[in-house]
């Protein structure tokens, strides 16, 4: 039988990958790509499906009540894979009630919805809610997040996020709605909208502009390509047990300051320039509020239950990323207009 699945954000980084992911793979699927088409949220970045027959794009906002109950009266939808939200910690903290309304009472629309639309058919759907290891708070030198960290979150987006796993669970618990959760490590790879630091200093690198490192660049985070997370939401949604939470972790430390080395120097290679020519644009800026020290994932329960692992070292991942944005320069130079460059001098003036 056809399945009728919905993926809020759907347009947007990870989102893209998984649509194309699910449009591509699931014949029988019907896929619903839900997205208000923020600044994050571009439709160019599913040209290569929006002809597929199985395949169709909603405009709209998981925060309008009416709007997302019609849905789910119209479409009788037997899974949701939830991934649309505000992400950039800079953004929430300017402007933390955007991440309320996207990352909470969206959330809450969306599982009120479900509740009401599922009653009595609970054991054949099933809602996935895709989060963050934000929500765990930091790490020092040692230790790594596992799916039984106690939540701590220092940023508005973070702690946004939190709130909306903790209502997945409640939602669960109170009312028996079928749920799974995933907190997942940085994502890097195509389609990734110039704001989060590899996409960034890619595009610095290319137009020669200086590259904004926080602090003294020693932040340590674990990197995941987006391909790679698609696969395993993919396993996720099909085969994880439910009522319960799977971290995703690409198994790949690097301080911040280490991995800019890195692409400056995969960069310079792309670019036919000088060793060191890209190295030399890093600037040091103020350190942003509540910077968590270390992110790092503990993926040992989904390599053992589901048997996922990363498919490329970061290495392989970065310089396929990086050749993808330098044969796609009309995509970043869209992306990068307008209201980009205030965003940006905003954020990173010194």
């Amino acid at each position: 039988m056809a399945k009728n699945i919905l993926i809020t954000g759907g347009a947007g980084f990870i989102g893209s990958h998984v649509v194309r992911r699910f449009v591509k793979g699931y014949a029988g699927y019907n896929i619903y790509n839900l997205d208000v088409l923020t600044y994050a949220g571009n439709l160019e970045n599913l040209k290569d499906v929006e002809g597929y027959s199985n395949y169709t794009f909603i405009k709209g906002d998981i925060v309008d009540v009416d709007f997302v109950q019609s849905l789910f009266a119209k479409y009788d939808f037997d899974g949701v894979i939830h991934l649309a939200a505000e992400s950039h910690v800079d953004r929430s903290i300017s402007d933390p009630l955007a991440f309320v309304r996207t990352n909470i009472i969206g959330t809450v629309n969306l599982l009120n919805s479900a509740r009401d639309a599922w009653k009595g058919a609970y054991s054949k759907k099933r809602f996935y809610h895709i989060s963050t290891d934000e929500v765990y708070g930091t790490l020092g030198s040692k230790g790594l997040f596992t799916e039984r960290t106690a939540y701590d979150p220092n940023s508005p987006y973070s702690a946004s996020k939190a709130s909306s796993d903790h209502f997945v669970r409640a939602y669960g618990e109170t009312y028996g709605l079928p749920y799974v959760i995933s907190n997942c490590s940085n994502n890097y790879g195509p389609n990734h909208f110039p704001e989060k630091l590899i996409p960034l200093f890619i595009n610095n690198i290319i137009n020669n502009i200086p590259l904004p490192v926080y602090g003294d660049g020693k932040y340590t985070r674990d990197w995941l390509f987006v391909e790679d997370h698609a696969v395993a939401i993919d396993l996720i949604f099909h085969k994880g047990k439910g009522q319960e939470t799977y971290n995703i972790g690409g198994f790949n430390e690097w301080q911040n300051i280490d991995l800019v080395k890195l692409l400056c120097k995969l960069m310079d290679q792309k670019l036919g320039r000088a060793k060191g020519t890209s190295e030399r644009l890093i600037s040091f800026v103020k350190d942003r509020p509540g910077h968590d020290l270390r992110y790092a994932i503990d993926a040992s329960k989904i390599n053992k239950e589901l048997g996922w692992e990363p498919s490329v070292t970061f290495e392989e991942g970065l310089e396929y990323t990086i050749d993808w944005y330098l044969t796609n320069g009309a995509w970043l130079e869209h992306v990068t207009s307008g209201e980009y460059r205030e965003y940006y001098k905003k954020m990173y003036a010194e």
